[in-house]
């Protein structure tokens, strides 16, 4: 490969097993390799991926990242700083008599990400470990109506009382929520006035009215008070990660990968921590849709199988489904999000016998001690241990050969641990394994597909992630999909994702309208003139953050959207709204669409409009395009037919040994078809071809699977 080209784009993702890295230059040629993630020091994991790529063009890392143009991140230090609980410690103050609002959770706490086998299971339920203790949280009087008017004024002596009460207690950092506080913010910008008086103008302050101006007071306290107990963890990561780029000589723009579908600057990340949340899973579907509209897919389903978990999107009429509502660590936050289903099966999920019964995950090995095959300390079976036993898995190229796999132990592990309490031999008990985790991934991907009224033959189904590719002729083949594909940057899509983001910043506000039950044009009700209003408020906001990023104006581009639902409801949907000035012919498609949406979700003739509707948040989106490299068409090819190797390898669905043809992913070219059963191997994963299978490798470097018969 010819690296003498000088603007070079990087993409990272740091995963809970490994951090993954893309490298491309301006003319689409890629490079991709990864390292174990240091949970200790995220930053470590990224520059220990940048030196192997650096040390694979012949340059030293400093060279590299002298070339750099753009630099994204997808980061899990916002999850992993919940999960652990190892965020900052956080003070609420909130309107007097709600302060358990954090602590009931609307009754939904308890169950919240439970799966759903185990929701029957009392055991298996708890509440969460509470980010913000009951001594942290202080109520003020003061009070406001729906409509915003002041009912009750501010009490700022009882606030000066309260700010107190948090610092004394030990509060590094503070979230204001109040009542209907998106209609009148000035209580909670007073609040934020006192905090910083008393507690320093250092002090990290969130207040609801502008992290999270919706309906919905435990929602909107959850994203707030989120959004300050992750926010000083964040920033002070992103400090010291884009400090130490630049000091080893980083001269492009450093961004972060959000969770709504774009990236956004370093300070806007640490003021907006909450939307880190599902960071990285979301470069995987943001990669999807890129390379998506490149080949002409326009409805996908992205799957990303890592080392522990299973991560699912989807991507209907190119454009990927958002959920203003999502689930993470047991709260919810109130923030458009893309929609991503996660289930614990991954490489290092963990298998074992209980009640004579098989069951593999949701609990993982993770990086470290990982599977026993990495000779870490690992001592239970995992779904890599089952590869690599079934031989799919060469113990000699993992990694590109920079770690042996231990087949030996892996054997032993499955023999006592798996084979022996079942009466089976080791390669039967580790083809159940991998037949019973191919199974758990297909029944989400229906779930997600045909239980929302989609045809899964409609999509084109991408794999991605380190076991993925080894695993979506299985799942795939299960689903019913006609088309697998297996992206060149596969094994770090999500990396590519960050790479190949655009700019993106979102607002949005709450604004209750109605029409009335029994009228058979609800459009007529609706104050068009107040909904353009709102609309044109939110885009002056969106554009304005936009420009910061010095995007030209012609690069800008506006999306909208608003949250309908049928009187009474507690549910919305997320309706887009079309171009063009918002009259009673936009009300009136705004409206149909809903309808055509919500028939598509709870089946038709379910829509009853003489119900009366709602909208209650509108929200804008702003994209601003910024350059990226198109992927590099493969040369023309006159190659004979590939002479590749075999080795035997057990098909867990036959239940027996063939011999699998190995061809090595770069020896591939384009007219090529090799039927299955067979291994495509590349230095960072490995691609298992069914028997029933054939693969091709597409114009841009993509393997393409499809039924042979």
């Amino acid at each position: 490969m010819d690296i003498g080209t000088e603007t070079l784009y990087v993409g990272v993702d740091t995963g809970g097993t490994f951090t993954d890295l893309v490298v491309m230059d301006r003319a689409g040629r890629v490079l991709t390799n990864k390292a174990p993630t240091t949970p200790h020091s995220l930053e470590e994991g990224v520059f220990a991926a940048l030196e192997l790529v650096a040390e694979e063009r012949g340059e030293s890392l400093e060279e590299m990242l002298s070339k750099v143009e753009s630099f994204g991140h997808g980061t899990t230090q916002a999850t992993n700083a919940l999960i652990e609980r190892h965020g900052t410690t956080t003070g609420l103050i909130t309107t007097k008599g709600f302060g358990d609002t954090l602590i009931i959770q609307r009754l939904m706490g308890f169950t919240a990400g439970t799966p759903t086998e185990s929701l029957g299971q009392f055991r298996s339920r708890s509440y969460p470990m509470p980010i913000v203790p009951r001594q942290l949280i202080a109520e003020v009087p003061e009070r406001v109506d729906q409509a915003g008017n002041v009912l009750v004024p501010l009490d700022e002596k009882a606030a000066r009382a309260s700010v107190e009460q948090l610092i004394e207690g030990g509060a590094e950092s503070f979230a204001v929520c109040f009542l209907w506080s998106f209609r009148h913010p000035e209580h909670e910008r007073r609040v934020r006035e006192i905090i910083l008086e008393m507690a320093g103008d250092a002090a990290y302050v969130s207040v609801s009215s502008e992290v999270s101006p919706v309906l919905g007071e435990y929602e909107r306290t959850a994203t707030t008070v989120l959004n300050s107990y992750l926010g000083p963890t964040v920033a002070r990561y992103l400090e010291r990660l884009e400090s130490s780029l630049k000091a080893r000589g980083l001269r492009g723009r450093f961004s972060v990968l959000n969770s709504i579908g774009g990236v956004m600057s370093a300070r806007d990340a640490a003021s907006r921590a909450v939307l880190l949340l599902a960071s990285g899973p979301t470069g995987g579907v943001i990669g999807s849709r890129y390379l998506a509209s490149e080949l002409g897919h326009p409805n996908v389903i992205t799957t990303d199988m890592g080392g522990t978990s299973f991560d699912v999107g989807l991507i209907v009429d190119k454009r990927p489904v958002v959920s203003g509502v999502t689930e993470v660590g047991k709260y919810h936050v109130s923030a458009p999000m893309v929609d991503i289903t996660a289930i614990g099966a991954g490489g290092g999920s963990i298998a074992r016998v209980v009640d004579g019964k098989l069951l593999v995950g949701p609990e993982s090995a993770g990086a470290f001690p990982g599977p026993v095959a990495y000779r870490r300390g690992g001592t239970r079976v995992t779904v890599t241990d089952a590869d690599l036993v079934l031989g799919i898995i060469d113990p000699l190229t993992f990694l590109g050969g920079r770690m042996n796999l231990d087949t030996q132990a892996a054997e032993a592990a499955i023999h006592e641990q798996i084979a022996g309490p079942l009466g089976l031999s080791t390669v039967e008990a580790a083809a159940g394994i991998r037949r019973i985790v191919d199974s758990k991934m297909a029944d989400t991907l229906r779930e997600l597909t045909v239980g929302r009224g989609m045809d899964p033959r409609d999509f084109v189904l991408y794999a991605y992630g380190g076991a993925g590719p080894m695993h979506c002729a299985g799942f795939g083949a299960d689903l019913g999909v006609t088309q697998i594909l297996v992206p060149a940057t596969s094994m770090t899509h999500s990396a590519y994702g960050a790479l190949a983001s655009d700019i993106h910043h979102s607002a949005e506000i709450s604004r209750l309208l109605r029409t009335a039950p029994g009228n058979t044009a609800p459009w007529q009700d609706l104050d068009t003139m107040r909904i353009a209003e709102v609309f044109a408020d939110l885009e002056r906001i969106c554009r304005g953050k936009i420009r910061e990023s010095d995007v030209p104006e012609d690069q800008i581009e506006i999306t909208r959207s608003a949250d309908v639902r049928y009187r009474s409801q507690t549910h919305e949907l997320i309706t887009p709204v079309g171009d063009g000035p918002f009259d009673s012919d936009a009300a009136k498609r705004l409206i149909e669409d809903f309808e055509e949406t919500y028939e598509q979700t709870y089946g038709r003739g379910a829509a009853f409009r003489e119900a009366g509707i709602e909208l209650t948040t509108f929200r804008v989106e702003a994209v601003g395009h910024t350059p990226s490299p198109a992927f590099a068409v493969l040369e023309s090819e006159t190659r004979e037919a590939l002479e590749g190797s075999t080795r035997p390898v057990y098909d867990a669905d036959s239940g027996g040994w063939v011999d699998a043809t190995i061809v090595r992913w770069f020896a591939l070219h384009k007219g090529v078809q090799i039927l299955g059963p067979a291994i495509v191997e590349h230095p960072t994963t490995t691609v298992y071809i069914g028997a029933n299978q054939n693969v091709t490798i597409d114009n841009i470097g993509n393997l393409l699977i499809t039924p042979s018969i």
